[in-house]
C-alpha cells in the first residue's frame, strides 16, 4: 500500500460529535477531503444547518443529526439515524465538550455534573453504542477522543476550570483503558490533546490571557484552522493502525515549558 493510500479514507462514514463549528468542524472538512462520509451532531439545528451548507460546498456527503449527548437515552436514537442511513460507523470522534470557570471551593454542583456528563460520561456511552452495533461485528473501527493538554496538568493562574481538567485527564485515561480492552477486535482508541485554539469555548479566555498564553507557547502561536487536520486525518487512517491507547498534544509545544 502506498503511503497516499495508508492516509486516503475514501468510503469510510465518520461520525463526528459537537461538528457544527470550531474544532469538530475543521475534523469534518479534513476526513472529508480525504473521502469519508460525515455524519455530524450538535444541539443546534441552525448551526448544524449551516456546517451542512458549508461541507457540501467542499464536496463533502455529510448527514445532520440533532442531539443533546446529555440526554443519555438520545445516544441509541442518534447511531440509529446514523446506521439507518450508513449502514456502518468507521470512524468515532468524541469532539462535543463543555467547560465552566468557578473557583474549586465555591464550584456549583451543577458545573461540576454539566462538565463531567458531556466531557466523560457521553463518550463512553456513545463509544459503547458504536461499539456495540457497528465496529465490534465487523473487527475494524478507530475511534478517536478529543481531550485537551488541560488533562496533562493542573490550572494555570485564572484559568479556575478544575472540572474541565479533571474530565479531560479521565477522557486520556478512558482511551488508554478502552484501547487495551477493544485491541482484541482491531478497534484503534487514540486521544488528540490540543492546547489553545480560538474558539467560541475559549473567547473569553482568550481575551484575557491570549497574549500570556503566546509568550508561555515555543511556537508563538495559538492553534489555527488547519492544525488538528493531519493528526485527525493519521488517527482515522490506516496510517495509525498500529497507533493505540496514545494521546497527542498539539499545542505548538506549550506542555513541555
Amino acid at each position: 500500500m502506498s503511503v497516499k493510500d495508508l492516509f486516503q479514507l475514501d468510503g469510510k462514514v465518520a461520525l463526528i460529535t459537537g461538528g457544527s463549528r470550531g474544532l469538530g468542524l475543521q475534523m469534518a472538512e479534513a476526513l472529508g477531503e480525504m473521502g469519508c462520509r460525515v455524519a455530524i451532531t450538535a444541539r443546534k439545528a441552525g448551526e448544524l444547518d449551516e456546517a451542512k451548507v458549508h461541507l457540501q460546498r467542499l464536496g463533502v456527503e455529510v448527514q445532520t443529526v440533532v442531539n443533546d449527548l446529555q440526554r443519555f437515552e438520545e445516544i441509541p436514537t442518534l447511531v440509529t439515524e446514523v446506521l439507518g442511513r450508513h449502514g456502518r460507523i468507521d470512524i468515532l470522534v468524541n469532539n462535543a465538550g463543555a467547560t465552566w470557570g468557578a473557583p474549586a471551593e465555591d464550584y456549583p454542583d451543577e458545573a461540576w455534573h454539566k462538565v463531567m456528563n458531556l466531557n466523560v460520561n457521553a463518550p463512553f456511552f456513545l463509544a459503547r453504542e458504536v461499539g456495540k452495533r457497528s465496529m465490534i461485528a465487523k473487527r475494524a473501527g478507530k475511534i478517536i477522543n478529543i481531550a485537551s493538554v488541560a488533562g496533562l496538568k493542573g490550572s494555570p493562574p485564572g484559568m479556575d476550570t478544575i472540572a474541565y481538567n479533571t474530565s479531560k485527564a479521565a477522557a486520556i485515561n478512558f482511551t488508554r483503558a478502552l484501547a487495551a480492552e477493544w485491541g482484541k477486535y482491531n478497534i484503534n482508541v487514540n486521544a488528540l490533546c490540543p492546547g489553545f485554539f480560538p474558539s467560541k469555548m475559549s473567547a473569553g479566555l482568550l481575551d484575557r490571557l491570549g497574549e500570556t498564553i503566546v509568550s508561555h507557547t515555543p511556537l508563538q502561536r495559538l492553534g489555527g484552522d488547519e492544525d488538528l487536520k493531519g493528526p485527525i486525518v493519521f488517527l482515522a487512517s490506516e496510517a495509525s493502525r498500529h497507533v493505540t491507547g496514545q494521546y497527542f498534544a498539539v499545542d505548538g509545544g506549550a506542555i513541555v515549558v
